[in-house]
Parts: structure tokens; sequence; C-alpha cells
């Protein structure tokens, strides 16, 4: 299959202009709990009020939210979950309206969430059954993040168009659109551009970015985090029932804080863990609707040592609050 490349930095925004052009439709599915930006277009595509739309609005039109794959709280198969968005999609807006279905294959500010087995698939056959362009926002997931170089591929899935930034840049600001030739080369000339569009010093980070990812296998060291992350982690989950969820893949890693034994949010106690890491000279980040997520984001390049050493800060931080 041809591919087609579009770089800027606006991605999101970028590939639904694409789909909205090729499809000649105007709807949008978008997921609970996703997150895809700060422009009005890709606020009104993101769940969260606070702190990404709250004051900001009013939003772009034509943006409808269904649930997502939330194993830990729906209980729901891929299959189950895939039938449940899919209905609402068919009932309140309808296939032949929808220009794209848009979500993370993990969804990152929502909480690190992992989709049931046969979810993404699911979505990707009903919009490809439909005329829907399926498009996989990789931007946090994307560059060996998960164990491979796209989370998409976890499920054999071949998005129509793919969003892509970060780790991409090795942390210089370049993103970028790539998809089915046909899609992309649907835009007309000058239809799709930006002030920083391909610049040229970011485009030689990404190429020396994607370089690094190659040579020194980082697909494979991703894997390794996990490997060492996930056993540890659900071990402390075993001894501490705060901890009601362990998800995650490759360098990907969270756990969902909760009232222990129910699987109530609790982001008091995600707060207090947080402040004891910080004051141990680990910094921690939280996500999730509710606040009460710990997401885990190191170093593909990191050492076992130092990930231990990070670890082991982070269980004393989950004894203190127990």
């Amino acid at each position: 299959m041809k591919h087609g490349i579009q770089l800027d930095l606006k991605a999101v925004e970028n590939a639904v202009k694409i789909a909205r052009n090729y499809t000649k439709r105007q709807a949008v599915v978008v997921f609970e709990h996703g997150y895809h930006g700060r422009t009005n277009l890709t606020m009104a595509m993101t769940a969260k009020n606070m702190p990404y739309k709250k004051g900001f609005g009013p939003f772009a039109p034509e943006i409808y939210r269904v649930p997502t794959s939330y194993p830990f709280h729906d209980g729901l198969t891929g299959a189950e979950a895939a039938a449940n968005a899919i209905s609402r999609i068919e009932k309140e807006v309808g296939p032949d309206q929808v220009a794209a279905i848009v979500i993370e294959p993990i969804q990152g500010e929502g909480g690190f969430i992992v989709p049931a087995p046969g979810f993404l698939t699911a979505l990707a056959k009903w919009a490809k059954e439909n005329g829907v362009l399926f498009i996989a926002d990789e931007v946090q997931t994307g560059f060996a993040r998960t164990g491979s170089m796209f989370a998409s591929d976890h499920e054999q899935i071949v998005p129509d168009l793919i969003t892509m930034a970060k780790g991409m840049g090795g942390g210089l600001p370049v993103a970028a659109v790539t998809g089915r030739a046909d899609v992309m080369d649907s835009i007309h000339a000058g239809g799709l551009g930006g002030t920083y569009g391909g610049n040229p010093i970011a485009l030689a980070g990404a190429l020396g970015a994607i370089e690094t990812i190659e040579k020194d296998n980082l697909v494979e060291a991703a894997k390794h985090i996990e490997s060492i992350m996930i056993p540890r982690l659900k071990n402390m989950a075993k001894q501490h029932q705060l901890i009601g969820d362990v998800r995650g893949r490759g360098a990907m890693v969270a756990i969902e804080i909760v009232k222990p034994g129910t699987t109530t949010p609790d982001p008091e106690t995600t707060t207090k863990i947080v402040k004891s890491c910080h004051a141990e000279g680990v910094l921690v980040l939280t996500a999730g609707t509710y606040g009460n997520v710990l997401r885990f984001l190191p170093p593909l390049v990191i050492s076992d040592e130092l990930l231990n050493e990070g670890l082991d800060v982070i269980e004393k931080a989950i004894v203190s609050a127990s």
C-alpha cells in the first residue's frame, strides 16, 4: 500500500481536514476519556474539561463522543464494547454522515487505558465497511513507546491515517500525518500547511530520533522496561488494595488508585503519592478523567538500576499512603 505524509505542527487538525475532504462528510466520532489537543477543533474532540477546555469555548461542531473500552470499569469484552460504540454511532449520527473515527490506540491523558482485545479491530472493520476513515492518534503512543513502532501494531491494524509527534522529534517540535496515498493525495495543492511546517531543523531531529530508535533497538528496550515494571507494580497491587489496576504496554505504564476494595477513583490519595515521589526526586504525573491514575513514561534508554530505584520510591510512597 502506498502512503503519503504531511509534516506540520497540527497533526490531528490536519487529519480531520483530510478525512472531511476525502469523504465529503462532516461528522467526526471520538471517544470518552480521549485527548487530542488544544486547538479549537481538538479541544472539541477532547473529553476532559479541566484543564484543557474550561473557559475556551464555544468549540467546533460536528464532533460526536461515544463510549470507549475501559476494561477495569466496564468489564466488557472488546467485541461488546465495540458493539456499544457502533450502536451509538449508527443511532445518533448515522454511518453515512461520519467522515472519520479518531481514537488513541492507548488513551494517554485519559489514563493510559488499554482497550480490551478486539475493540479496535471491530471499529476498524466497521469503518471500512461504511466508508469511514479510521484515524489512529499515535501522538503519544508512536515511535517505540509501547513496545512496537506504533501501538496500532499490537492489534494488527493498518489505519487509514496516523497522527504522530512527540517521540518522532526527540523533543523538537514536529508532527505529521501519514496514511493511504489516495487519501493524502486528495487534498488540493496548498490546502494544508503552516508557518512552521516542515522546519528543517526539526526534521533533522526527527530523522536522528528515528535512526536512534532503529539502531539502538528501542522497541525491544520498551518491551524490557515493561518486563520490569508490570510485575513489580502487580506485586505492589497484591499488597495494597488502593491500586485497583495495573496496565500499559512497553514503557507506557500506569496504575489506577481507588478506594480500597472498590473501583471508585481516589484522586486525593493519588496526589499524596505524587507529592511523596516528588519529595524523593522522582517525577511522576497523574492522568485520567478523575485524576486518579499515576502514569509512567520512563526514557527508553533508562538503565535497569535507575528504573528499579524509581520503582522503589514509588512503592515507598504507596506504602505511606496506604
